[in-house]
């Protein structure tokens, strides 16, 4: 590699930074995402989710059910300069009903933001997708939110963190006062304390007053209580809590905490400046030539989702590359690691939501679209040079199940189309059953919304008319082995057997008192809650 590509592509690096936004749903996750961008200047004025007709939308929530509904019902990928840094911020669906879609894009984001809503703590979607990013030691940044309202003590929120993810906290800045008296933060890092004034809904950028600990206007600006308060609680802090390491924020073992209010803006730049000086660069990542840096001369990357119809004037399928190393460079010829066959990567694209930008390169750390005809599935890898093939991404378990009946025959090929495109977007989990006189699709689902979502997409996007009819299962379990497995144990009761899109066995059972019951009946028998990754083979043609 010449000295002047490997400057520049470490140059890039240093460059770049990438996250994911993770939480329940209703803490706020989505106008946290349009504050991020107000204040990176990509924006410039922020929509709320529950808009008025005259606000503007949601940036991220750019799917028509979406804007329906105020919820994000799927991940998008938003890139936007600030400070003089790249930054592609990962927007996930927070709703638990899609959480295989959020731990897709976990899979390419090299940090994690966490948002907690300050009234409620901790909660089950945050704390499943906790484990997710704890499972690749992912940095945790922690934002507190809607402290404008009531909300518990700081220092609760810390131990609960602390005690139910046994993750270390380490405050960064601190609430002054909280509800009707939250007067703004102060900031640790530079010790000086912002007293923020409000704007309608938050749409524009809040201004502030900056003092530095100790000066006299402080009496002036504050209550004295909450200024006693405020002395008191560092003080504690400084005493009490460790010093900021990050090693171990890296590690995903301590996480940065801040506190603010994302619909009044209230903390939202201090977290995205501290963000900058502690989020972890664009790291090696492993693949089956072991950990590959960034710098690597030659470029790679993989599909960490697919989406239909972005743009509803084309309908196109774009699929969404997490650069891995090396340059991208419009037009080049790379290798595909699981057909083979080599790709001419034209008309890339920069994604911001729903609007694009064509780009003519990319480093290490980006997320670029790309023109999918039917080429990519989720968790392909592509490369240039020796071959390489970065770790799959799984499929879950779901937990619903039912036949996608197609009531217009006429509509067949758009019926077909739609269910094809969907399934290889991983909108849903599609099995079929294992009785070839039954052609239609099984939908297999973690959540009832994934149902919904299917079926107004086939409407929306596809012009079909499709019904539902239930399935009294909820557990599913592949076959280790696969179908040679599966044979010599013979006769199976309490069960049915279905093929996902690879054409594997799969057992379906009504509960786990049925799933536990074949165990015990055929210890022989290995079952996998989650299905085997697979490279260098298609899926089965529907």
């Amino acid at each position: 590699m010449s000295t002047e590509l490997l400057s520049e592509l470490q140059t890039a690096v240093e460059h770049r930074r990438n996250f994911a936004i993770i939480s329940h749903p209703d803490a706020g996750k989505t106008t946290l995402t349009e504050k991020l961008l107000l204040y990176g200047g990509a924006i410039h004025e922020a929509g709320a989710v529950k808009a008025r007709r005259a606000q503007r939308k949601a940036t991220s929530d750019w799917m028509a059910m979406e804007q329906q509904r105020g919820i994000s019902i799927t991940s998008t990928v938003l890139q936007f300069e600030y400070r003089n840094r790249q930054i592609n911020l990962l927007d996930t669906p927070g709703h638990q009903d899609f959480s295989e879609d959020t731990y897709r894009t976990l899979a390419a984001a090299d940090n994690a933001v966490m948002l907690i809503d300050a009234a409620k703590g901790l909660e089950p979607q945050t704390r499943k997708l906790f484990e997710v990013c704890r499972m690749r030691s992912l940095p945790i940044f922690t934002f507190i939110n809607k402290l404008d309202r009531p909300a518990r003590e700081p220092l609760e929120l810390l131990d609960e963190i602390e005690q139910e993810l046994g993750l270390q906290t380490y405050a960064v800045n601190w609430p002054i006062g909280m509800g009707d008296r939250f007067q703004g933060v102060f900031d640790r890092r530079l010790q000086q304390i912002h007293l923020f004034e409000r704007t309608a809904h938050g749409s524009r950028e809040a201004s502030d007053t900056v003092v530095e600990l100790g000066d006299p206007k402080i009496e002036e600006l504050l209550d004295q209580d909450l200024y006693y308060q405020l002395k008191e609680e560092l003080e504690l802090l400084e005493g009490a809590c460790p010093d900021l390491d990050l090693e171990r924020v890296h590690t995903g073992q301590m996480t940065p905490v801040f506190f603010g209010s994302a619909m009044t803006n209230f903390g939202v730049k201090l977290f995205l400046d501290a963000f900058l000086e502690y989020a972890l660069k664009p790291e090696a990542r492993k693949s089956t030539e072991g950990e590959i840096p960034p710098t690597y001369p030659e470029f790679s990357g993989f599909v960490f989702k697919l989406q239909a119809n972005m743009d509803p004037k084309h309908r196109d399928r774009i699929a969404f590359v997490r650069v891995c190393t090396g340059k991208f460079e419009k037009d080049m010829i790379v290798s595909h690691a699981r057909t083979g066959k080599t790709v001419r990567l034209s008309r890339p694209q920069k994604l911001f939501a729903q609007e694009r930008e064509s780009i003519d390169v990319a480093y290490a750390g980006d997320v670029i679209g790309l023109n999918n005809p039917g080429v990519f599935a989720i968790g392909d890898t592509i490369y240039n040079g020796k071959r390489l093939e970065y770790e799959g991404i799984p499929c879950f378990s779901p937990e619903l199940f039912a036949y996608l009946k197609n009531p217009n025959p006429s509509k067949f090929k758009q019926f077909h189309k739609g269910v094809t495109e969907l399934r290889e977007e991983g909108a849903v989990q599609i099995m079929y059953s294992a009785d070839e006189s039954k052609r239609d699709p099984i939908l297999a689902a973690v959540g009832q919304l994934q149902f919904e979502v299917v079926q107004f997409r086939m409407q929306n996007e596809y012009n079909v008319e499709t019904r539902l009819e239930m399935l009294p299962y909820s557990v599913a379990r592949w076959v280790a082995g696969g179908w040679d497995a599966l044979n010599e144990v013979g006769r199976l009761f309490n069960t049915v057997v279905v093929k996902d899109n690879w054409g594997r066995p799969v057992l379906l059972f009504k509960n786990e008192w049925n799933l536990q019951q074949v165990e015990s009946d055929h210890p022989e028998l290995k079952l996998n809650v989650s299905a085997p990754v697979v490279s260098g083979q298609e899926p089965e043609s529907i």
